[in-house]
């Protein structure tokens, strides 16, 4: 793929041009809370504003490290990534890509645009899917929200489980890539196996200097490759708010036991409402407490990512594919549903 191309597949919505998800969406959001701030006389204004506010605020800082780490990343030469995360053709290196993600401690929306940034730097297909599925709730800050919320052993399990299925799903990603079912990452470029990341970094360290404009460039960098994503998150944000707004929470609690029917229709609960991982934790823990549905518990956490359109889009969106963005709910959801009843019954 030539340069020009490339940055066609990763920048479609050139500067200055419309773009009807992110300016529709800021088009309703901003009114809402303006007339909220306002306290017009309106129906629903208030709470529905109250709903975007809380889920912009809880999910910010994981915006604002995810564009950053994005223009960091773009600063790193594409060797390095192939010299430490290997060629994504074993399943070592879906190893490696699963315990990176369950190791980056961010929010599910940060690690969307680091997914993005790595297939740019030529990461495989089969290792990006294994780092986003492991990734959304499996960060150091909320492993111990969530043993706080549902205890030592049920939070290891979710883990490791978590584990299971993004490694088990990387090696199917792997498969369906060399079988030609799915295209492969068109930025993966040739490996050097003589390369090695020490010398070249020693060499790149001596000479750096930190200045006002590479501190410009790493923020321009990180919005350029990351505006993208924000685009599909604000549109997301809105729907969950909306949601949270018109359709009454003990709705949801009533149909979510320990049943195949309440597995479905969790499953169907995560993909609509779009939560940000610090607000997935504790949404998981009251279905597996008040519930007493473990396994839905877990399935909500998971289809987070699984099932959910936003995440989808923006596979979409990076991967120029519709069959590896279908793919992601296809690959993971029968492995969802099977871990969860056996931890129903």
């Amino acid at each position: 793929m030539s340069e020009e191309s490339a940055e066609h597949c990763c920048h479609p919505h050139k500067k200055n041009r419309f773009d009807p998800i992110m300016h529709g969406s800021l088009a309703v959001i901003a009114p809402v809370i303006l007339l909220s701030f306002l306290n017009a006389p309106l129906p629903y204004i208030g709470p529905l504003a109250d709903s975007l506010i809380q889920l912009f605020s809880t999910m910010w800082w994981g915006l604002a490290l995810g564009l950053l780490t994005v223009g960091l990343m773009d600063k790193v030469p594409r060797e390095y990534f192939t010299a430490v995360m290997g060629r994504g053709e074993t399943a070592r290196d879906i190893l490696k890509a699963t315990i990176a993600g369950v190791a980056l401690d961010i929010c599910n929306h940060g690690i969307l645009m680091i997914s993005a940034k790595l297939y740019d730097r030529g990461l495989s297909l089969a290792q990006i899917m294994a780092f986003l599925i492991a990734s959304p709730w499996n960060s150091l800050t909320l492993t111990f929200v969530l043993i706080s919320l549902i205890g030592l052993k049920w939070t290891l399990l979710f883990t490791v489980a978590s584990m299971v299925i993004a490694f088990v799903s990387g090696l199917v990603y792997l498969r369906l890539v060399k079988n030609g079912v799915l295209p492969e990452n068109p930025h993966t470029a040739a490996h050097d196996e003589d390369f090695k990341i020490w010398p070249d970094m020693k060499q790149r360290l001596a000479s750096f200097r930190l200045s006002r404009a590479w501190v410009k460039d790493v923020v321009k960098a990180g919005w350029a490759d990351g505006r993208m994503i924000v685009r599909w998150i604000v549109f997301g944000t809105l729907i969950a708010a909306l949601m949270k707004t018109f359709i009454p929470a003990d709705l949801f609690a009533y149909w979510l036991g320990p049943s195949l029917i309440g597995l479905f229709v969790t499953l169907v609960v995560a993909t609509i409402i779009e939560v940000c991982s610090e607000g997935s934790a504790p949404i998981a823990a009251q279905i597996m407490n008040s519930a007493g549905a473990p396994g839905n518990g877990f399935a909500f956490l998971m289809a987070g990512v699984s099932t959910d359109y936003t995440e989808i889009l923006v596979v979409k969106e990076f991967s120029q594919s519709w069959k590896v963005a279908l793919s992601l709910p296809l690959v993971t959801v029968p492995q969802i549903i099977f871990l969860a009843l056996l931890m129903n019954a």
